[in-house]
């Protein structure tokens, strides 16, 4: 039986020899093999062997300087969540050993169900209580992530702890100038960075946390079971690393949908109605975490500011021609949007 490679992401032969020598689900050979079919820039595949189904993620074939590096911080912190109340595929086996199939990778289980993207599926769509708990189900994953003990769970050095928050600010801005030897970019397209920079510098969270946080912290990256409104994994964890938790609730509420809203931004997924407001989602962190919220504005602007800077790089590869032109000014807009948002927070005092 021969086994697709996908254009030499996988070793067949090198591939079947690793997980026969590793504690792996089934038993045997891999005996089939499907692409898993996503926005990740990753590579995702679905083997069967024997009875059961795994999952392999490994770097795109092309790969960056940090691409199996990512692989690996990936599989340690999906292996340091073992045993936690955080729902995520469990971590069967990871192999640093470029020489296996090209690249670092892992194996992991599958979870069932969806992420939720545009037109939502089933009694999700029809029933307006399950877009309730939908929401509710979120902010329950973010606060298990962030009592998440990440010393005792091996993650002491997963990030840089020291002085984050003070760090912020400068950290993306410099990301946003980086941006500037882009062929054909603009520059400086990006307005308000300056005074929402301003403004986070002088209103920094007095009694910040720091833990685990996502990184990503969205639907796409967002798995739920089809039969019940309840998550069943956060997926695509590439960006995860040591930060304040209330980051993920503030980049979870940059892409909500609320009343009064600026214009120019439709909801991430729908129907929308019968989903929970941006305040009872943070009242709910508040309540299963114990953490003073008071200072969720800053969080909630801090997730504009940084997701704008990071978005305005795609337009910037786009003005450059290295990627398309019409995605590259869709996202540039909707950087546009965040910092408009960002200020309206400011000038509410709240979410």
């Amino acid at each position: 039986m021969t086994l697709d490679t996908f254009d030499g992401l996988l070793n067949w032969e090198n591939l079947q020899a690793w997980i026969a020598a590793n504690d792996l689900p089934g038993s045997g050979p891999v005996d089939s093999v499907t692409p898993i079919l996503g926005g990740s820039q990753n590579a995702l595949f679905m083997l069967t062997r024997g009875s059961e189904r795994l999952v392999l993620r490994r770097p795109p074939k092309h790969l960056r300087p940090n691409n199996n590096e990512t692989m690996r911080r990936e599989a340690r912190l999906l292996k340091g969540l073992a045993g936690t109340d955080v729902p995520h595929a469990e971590l069967y086996g990871a192999c640093d050993d470029e020489s296996v199939i090209g690249a670092t990778f892992y194996i992991m289980e599958p979870l069932d169900g969806f992420s939720p993207m545009h037109q939502l599926p089933g009694q999700y769509a029809t029933d307006a209580s399950w877009r309730r708990e939908m929401g509710a189900e979120m902010v329950r994953a973010a606060a298990a992530l962030s009592k998440v003990d990440y010393v005792a769970n091996g993650l002491a050095d997963y990030g840089k702890p020291d002085n984050w928050h003070g760090r912020q600010v400068e950290r993306w801005r410099s990301q946003l100038e980086s941006y500037q030897t882009m062929e054909n970019y603009p520059g400086q397209s990006l307005p308000l960075v300056d005074e929402t920079g301003r403004w986070l510098t002088d209103n920094m969270p007095s009694d910040g946390r720091v833990g685990l946080i996502h990184g990503d912290f969205q639907y796409p990256n967002v798995m739920y079971f089809d039969d019940r409104p309840k998550i069943s994994g956060l997926i695509d964890w590439e960006l995860s690393t040591l930060g304040d938790p209330l980051l993920d609730l503030g980049w979870m509420l940059s892409s909500w949908s609320g009343e009064g809203d600026p214009e120019g931004k439709t909801p991430v997924v729908t129907p929308w109605d019968g989903f929970l407001t941006r305040a009872e989602l943070v009242t709910l962190y508040g309540e299963l975490t114990g953490r003073d919220m008071s200072a969720m504005p800053w969080f909630a602007v801090l997730g504009c500011y940084k997701l704008a800077c990071i978005l305005e790089g795609s337009y910037a590869r786009a003005c450059a021609g290295k990627m398309p032109k019409e995605l590259g000014e869709s996202l540039h807009k909707y950087a546009l949007w965040l910092m408009v948002r960002a200020q309206q927070i400011i000038g509410r005092g709240k979410v």
